[in-house]
């Protein structure tokens, strides 16, 4: 593998564009190409990024012998096709989250780039950010003692003009694949796999999730209360309380700009825990980590593993079970 990572982004939307940014943040990688399905949106956004190469279309990027790595930035309901696409071009591939529509969509994902030994990570960019990685010591270090409770809430009124993927059922719509999947996976990465959940859903006028409860329930007594929502503005803060402290991720939990407060033995005993200053807007963390992960050879991540992946769908489709009724 090249030294210098080279990349090539599919899909120059939102997310696209904060990536893109950020990429020169990232020691040794390079914007090489970008593809849009609208070449004047392909053209515009190569320039303002400094890529090398612009397509209008996605086929014709993946063709090209100058890019390594194409990070997948497309709304999460066509992830499953545009992964597919890549690895048949024999492409390695960062998708974003949520990775695909359900766990079947992703198992297959993850079997084809085993079959062919290429690289596949999910672009889960909140567990390579400071503020996450020093939660997770905490705790691996026992500073809350035993985890008991887990509290976060998501939620935002979408505002027009509305994209299309929030409330298109066929583009994975609903709070729960688009932000809900934060609460699950800092849950899931505090408290492990659930013994049992319990899920509530309100419909939108489309089908999708507007608003979803979810409690998870575990054997030894710990419980996990999500909520996300896109019909009201919530404090989108996350609390990991134990019986030694408590951990507390203010606005906007899952990016680095939250603050990180620690509460030992009592409630009112605040400590602000001092984080490393975050350049851009902090996909450069990821981004650097996959670029390692390929001058390695490695086919998987060590830290976003293909197990990892799999339980988050998993975990996502028994909530989708639960809360609407129907079996994913």
């Amino acid at each position: 593998m090249n030294k210098t990572i080279r990349w090539g982004i599919l899909g120059c939307g939102k997310i696209a564009r904060k990536f893109a940014a950020d990429l020169v943040f990232v020691k040794d990688a390079t914007l090489s190409a970008v593809a849009s399905r609208d070449e004047t949106n392909a053209t515009a956004f190569a320039k303002e990024f400094n890529a090398a190469k612009s397509y209008g279309n996605y086929t014709s990027m993946l063709e090209s012998a100058d890019i390594d790595i194409v990070y997948i930035a497309t709304p999460h309901g066509l992830h499953y096709e545009h992964v597919m696409l890549c690895l048949e071009y024999g492409k390695a591939v960062l998708c974003e989250k949520a990775f695909a529509l359900n766990a079947v969509q992703a198992k297959a994902m993850i079997d084809k780039a085993r079959k062919k030994n290429i690289f596949l990570m999910e672009a889960l960019w909140s567990k390579f950010i400071p503020s996450y990685k020093k939660l997770m010591l905490l705790k691996e270090e026992g500073a809350l003692g035993n985890i008991n409770s887990v509290l976060i809430n998501f939620g935002f009124i979408p505002q027009p003009p509305v994209a299309k993927r929030i409330y298109d059922p066929a583009l994975g719509g609903g709070t729960l694949l688009d932000i809900g999947l934060y609460n699950v996976f800092y849950a899931l990465s505090v408290l492990g796999k659930p013994d049992s959940i319990e899920a509530s859903m309100t419909p939108a006028s489309t089908g999708v999730d507007e608003q979803c409860a979810i409690l998870f329930k575990y054997n030894n007594g710990a419980l996990a209360q999500l909520f996300s929502s896109y019909t009201s503005y919530l404090a989108t803060e996350a609390d990991f309380n134990g019986d030694q402290g408590r951990v507390r991720l203010t606005h906007r939990f899952y990016t680095p700009g939250a603050a990180l407060e620690f509460y030992p033995d009592r409630a009112d005993s605040k400590q602000i825990i001092p984080l490393d200053k975050t350049e851009g807007f902090g996909y450069h963390y990821e981004a650097s980590h996959v670029g390692e992960c390929l001058r390695q050879g490695l086919t998987e991540s060590p830290v976003m593993s293909h197990a990892d992946t799999m339980l988050l769908m998993q975990t996502l489709d028994e909530i989708k079970a639960k809360g609407s009724g129907v079996r994913v």
